[in-house]
């Protein structure tokens, strides 16, 4: 995803380092290549120019105390990988576990996100580790969402709580309540309860999401947005938090090749951590995301 701006970075910290001894002119052609480089990759301009006036500002800095001969192009590359780590939401977050099992996390997003086979991969990732997750298909909107969350329980051996047909029929908000009250009796550690999308966001997609959220009263809700459909990502991302709100973000898609503008913009602007990513079909095709070793990809 990130192949473009990775080589327009890389483009500009080569002519940094073929100039020895850096000037004031070099640092401030420098941040305007790595202005035109986010921006085309679609990173919200908000974003865009807080890095590039912070890097500008900490490099022009650091300027008088480089010492000659020394690489003064690496002290600004650490200047900038460390503001990249910051806008990608600084150290990674893990999941807050419940004191009292189970541990409730809520998916939302949009229709076409990939939430339900996220929500597969967040069962076996946490099954991996010891956890006994439940799947819980909340989703009755969509064609075949309750069946594809059954198959994609059936392959990984989750069990799925999916006592309605889903296809317009059934109350999503008694499906997740009652979910929790079984879970708890079952004594599963874990319940991950899958929402309803829409193919953009309205009013009843906003309450059906907020229904669900009073009704099971989640440790952790978690926004889904695909990180291929650029600066929309944002938008939507703070529609729903305004409407439902969520304690972080997974990316899915990452294996795409969109220019990356939703992963260096959402963190930032939402103030809320990026938790997961996704980047494959396979349900193994996910892990934690660390901003850490995103920025040293870029």
């Amino acid at each position: 995803m990130f192949d473009s701006l990775s080589s327009k970075f890389s483009g500009a910290f080569a002519s940094l380092r073929s100039k020895g001894r850096l000037s004031s002119a070099d640092i401030e052609a420098t941040s305007s290549e790595l202005r035109a480089a986010l921006l085309e990759s679609d990173v919200e301009l908000s974003v865009v120019e807080n890095f590039v006036s912070t890097i500008r500002e900490k490099s022009l800095l650091a300027l008088p105390d480089l010492q000659p001969g020394s690489n003064q192009a690496q002290v600004i590359f650490e200047i900038v990988n460390t503001e990249l780590i910051e806008i990608l939401g600084g150290n990674a977050r893990r999941i807050r576990f419940a004191k009292n099992p189970p541990t409730i996390i809520m998916l939302a997003g949009l229709q076409g996100a990939g939430k339900t086979t996220l929500a597969g991969k967040l069962a076996k990732f946490y099954l991996d580790k010891g956890e006994t997750p439940l799947l819980v298909a909340s989703d009755l909107q969509r064609p075949n969402a309750v069946t594809q969350l059954k198959v994609v329980g059936e392959s990984i051996g989750i069990p799925v709580f999916a006592p309605e047909p889903g296809n317009g029929i059934g109350d999503p908000v008694t499906v997740a309540r009652d979910a929790i009250s079984f879970a708890t009796s079952k004594l599963y550690s874990m319940v991950i309860v899958d929402t309803a999308g829409r193919l953009g966001v309205d009013a009843e997609l906003m309450k059906e999401a907020a229904d669900i959220r009073d009704a099971v009263s989640p440790n952790e809700i978690l926004f889904v947005i695909d990180s291929m459909v650029g600066q929309d990502a944002v938008r939507t991302a703070q529609a729903f938090q305004e409407g439902v709100g969520f304690d972080g973000v997974v990316l899915t898609k990452l294996d795409g090749d969109s220019r990356g503008g939703a992963a260096l913009s959402i963190a930032h602007v939402t103030g809320k951590p990026i938790m997961f990513s996704s980047n494959g079909e396979k349900l193994d095709d996910f892990d934690i995301f660390y901003p850490d070793r995103m920025a040293s990809r870029i």
